[in-house]
């Protein structure tokens, strides 16, 4: 089984990624921990996304698409993916259409975890102080923020017509946002 997550910065994916990834035995693709990796390698590519990250900009689809397509075709992940933060604008959405399609796979379920910038800014201050993650800083995540409201509005549009698709709550609890996936993928 194949899932999308996706929502705004600190909306809560990754830890559904991470409860479904347990459950269903499958893999989290997380895009920020792959661009992570690269920055902490320290490559070219790296410092590319370290520049971005910094600025609030989203990284080149160029190099997202191809950390990707390594992903998707690797056999021992077939048909049990979480894409945690992936696609985040309409032409991730449509490689990942012809990734899949070219691999005999698709996407059985899609989650939009939905959260309101407030909650976002609280979140985000909490999870600064037990993660200590770098790119957690308030005025880059309300930067990435309204990127992302701006951006990912065509793919809102373009998985809200599958039948598979459904906005989540994402202001819930944590343990709520679970219940209501697990109900939608029936485990």
């Amino acid at each position: 089984m194949n899932l999308i997550l996706f929502g705004p910065p600190g909306a809560g994916k990754g830890t559904q990624a991470k409860h479904l990834v347990k459950k269903l035995d499958n893999f989290q693709i997380s895009t920020g921990d792959m661009l992570r990796e690269e920055i902490q390698k320290d490559s070219e590519i790296g410092k590319k996304i370290i520049n971005d990250m910094n600025d609030g900009k989203f990284i080149n689809d160029e190099i997202v698409n191809k950390l990707i397509e390594n992903v998707i075709f690797d056999p021992k992940k077939k048909n049990k993916l979480i894409f945690d933060g992936y696609p985040r604008s309409l032409s991730q959405a449509k490689n990942l259409n012809l990734l899949l399609d070219s691999s005999n796979q698709k996407i059985d379920f899609i989650f939009f975890l939905n959260v309101n910038k407030e909650t976002i800014i609280n979140r985000i201050e909490k999870r600064k102080i037990l993660e200590k993650r770098l790119d957690d800083d308030v005025n880059t995540i309300l930067r990435r923020y309204d990127t992302y409201m701006e951006t990912t509005r065509p793919v809102l549009d373009f998985y809200s017509k599958n039948p598979n698709f459904y906005e989540i709550d994402g202001t819930l609890k944590i343990d709520e946002i679970t219940n209501k996936i697990d109900a939608f993928i029936n485990v």
